[in-house]
């Protein structure tokens, strides 16, 4: 027999989108949330990401709104006087915190690890098949819309032969310091994660083939950080990019010139934008791998061969593949975040989930008459991207978001709040010159760019 429950939002994982959005509905509302994950503990897809994975953002950026993540500059190391970008075990670490030290003494929260909600709506134990009837006062949160694809919990896209070593890139550890030769299959964030992780361990670049079916763009990292005169400035290198190219192409070659984007190959335009931002440090160690094979997607592989959609590949006998051809961020159609009974986690603004989740938890929690109309005219989702020409209409799309949200003088209030929002103004910061000046910047190219981007966007 079922057991029966209560509750206000019954919210459907405990990545960093739902924890986001939980931590603000309890934090501005007297609502109760129950928590929904498969996994036996909050975190999402950090409990099962590769053991050497780091946040590619500074981790002020990442979390919940009420209980700021890191804040302190590197002090050596190649990135030293950059924000620190905290581990896959300290990001669980520290939505475990959060959860004990902020969720739980709120008395109106319920955590249901290894748990899922059936097509009936019902909340099942995954272990006995228990069933539990959860009876929703307001709405169902969908936290999973967006759930990233990631190696260790999908399969290759990719035929492996009888003798041929494969390996998801969370088990390169246990054979990296035995393999002799490895093929690293992928083009984004946890492609190079991987090279630069065997790099650094002294594997020889020669050693490495990069098997990369798109070049990338990737954001130099040095630029995305959480201090408004250096993000305000990139914002404003951005929207003069968008003001002034012709062409897809050449905005991003613009702000490559102006030291805002990267690509590893100088000599090859990229044609994939999920843009992840890298260190130039990453960055010259990723060049010194010259084995780069750009003949499509992978079909098979077999012991001494790659089979691509293009063309054949000899490796060595022996060599390990690596994995790292999931999607990683899904691309799913942007539907209304608000609709009867129900709500969709998606970005409110490009590039940043959890400030987009969080977001979204603050303007539900505080506008309970709204209609679901006004609450989407008020945050409209921006649009997922994979090619350079969705990136920047994404942008664009963030730009008239960020617009409709900052107009509401309550919202703009808590956004300058959070370190979340990666154009937070704090009182101390209006009164510096150096983000004076790019405010103005910004400002006085900011129409000019986001129409701009937006007629790129739809090339």
């Amino acid at each position: 027999m079922a057991r029966a429950s209560e509750t206000d939002y019954l919210v459907i994982g405990a990545g960093a989108a739902g924890m986001a959005f939980t931590d603000a509905v309890l934090d501005h509302s007297d609502a109760h949330v129950t928590l929904v994950e498969r996994r036996d503990a909050v975190g999402g897809h950090w409990r099962d990401a590769y053991p050497f994975v780091r946040l590619h953002q500074a981790s002020p950026f990442y979390g919940v709104a009420s209980t700021p993540f890191g804040g302190e500059l590197q002090t050596s190391g190649p990135e030293a006087g950059l924000h620190e970008r905290a581990t896959g075990v300290e990001v669980c670490a520290y939505y475990e915190r959060v959860r004990r030290e902020r969720f739980e003494p709120s008395g109106r929260f319920t955590f249901l690890g290894g748990h899922d909600v059936s097509d009936g709506g019902q909340v099942v134990a995954l272990g006995s098949g228990v069933e539990r009837d959860v009876r929703v006062r307001r709405r169902v949160v969908d936290a999973r819309y967006l759930s990233p694809r990631i190696p260790a919990l999908e399969p290759p896209p990719f035929e492996v032969s009888d003798g041929a070593t494969c390996l998801p890139v969370g088990e390169l550890p246990a054979v990296a310091d035995s393999a002799e030769s490895f093929v690293v299959v992928g083009s984004g964030k946890t492609a190079t994660d991987a090279i630069v992780w065997l790099l650094g361990r002294g594997v020889p670049a020669d050693a490495i083939c990069w098997v990369r079916p798109r070049d990338p763009w990737m954001l130099d990292r040095a630029v995305v950080q959480p201090d408004p005169a250096i993000f305000l400035g990139m914002a404003a290198s951005m929207m003069e990019a968008g003001a002034a190219a012709a062409s897809v192409d050449e905005f991003f070659l613009r702000l490559e010139d102006d030291g805002v984007m990267l690509r590893v190959d100088r000599d090859v335009v990229p044609t994939m934008a999920r843009v992840p931002t890298l260190a130039r440090w990453e960055l010259e160690l990723l060049r010194t791998v010259e084995n780069i094979v750009r003949l499509g997607h992978v079909r098979q592989v077999s012991p001494g061969l790659v089979s691509l959609d293009r063309g054949d590949v000899r490796v060595e006998a022996g060599a390990v593949v690596v994995h790292c051809a999931t999607e990683g961020l899904r691309q799913r159609p942007a539907v209304p975040i608000w609709s009867d009974g129900r709500m969709v986690l998606q970005p409110v603004r490009a590039g940043f989930p959890c400030f987009g989740a969080a977001l979204v938890g603050y303007v539900e929690a505080t506008r309970p008459s709204w209609s679901d109309a006004s609450l989407n005219a008020l945050c409209p989702t921006t649009p997922c991207f994979s090619t350079p020409a969705e990136w920047v209409g994404a942008q664009a799309a963030g730009a008239v978001a960020t617009a409709s949200y900052m107009a509401a003088p309550d919202v703009a209030a808590w956004s300058h709040s959070t370190p979340l929002n990666p154009t937070r103004l704090t009182a101390a910061d209006r009164e510096r010159d150096e983000v004076l000046e790019a405010v103005g910047r910004f400002k006085a190219v900011s129409e000019a760019g986001v129409r701009g981007m937006a007629r790129l966007g739809r090339m």
